[in-house]
């Protein structure tokens, strides 16, 4: 899962946690981790919502100045679907720190 550069630093400092795609289906699963530049995501929820559903207070949490901001970033390709998909970030430090523990 990417996002626009100008929504990556949002994304590591924890102010945005949720990401509204337009996709044919879904791209994410619960529970993965997607990779970034600097860290991860881990998918908490994703679930299909209607176009009424982006209000302009979901597409400030998701990083945007307003809904038509949102919905020129939104769409991915021929996709007609719309997901919200919440997730949280997890720094490089972290990760290392989970994956040592594991291994």
């Amino acid at each position: 899962m990417t996002f626009t550069k100008r929504l990556r630093d949002g994304v590591r400092s924890g102010e945005i946690t949720c990401s509204v795609r337009i996709w044919m289906s879904p791209r994410v699963t619960v529970g993965k981790r997607y990779q970034m530049e600097e860290g991860e995501i881990e998918v908490d929820s994703i679930e299909p919502i209607g176009l009424p559903d982006i209000t302009p207070e979901l597409a400030r949490a998701s990083g945007f100045l307003g809904v038509l901001d949102l919905l020129k970033v939104a769409k991915h390709g021929k996709g007609d679907r719309i997901y919200l998909v919440r997730f949280h970030y997890i720094p490089p430090s972290a990760r290392l720190r989970t994956q040592r523990a594991e291994g």
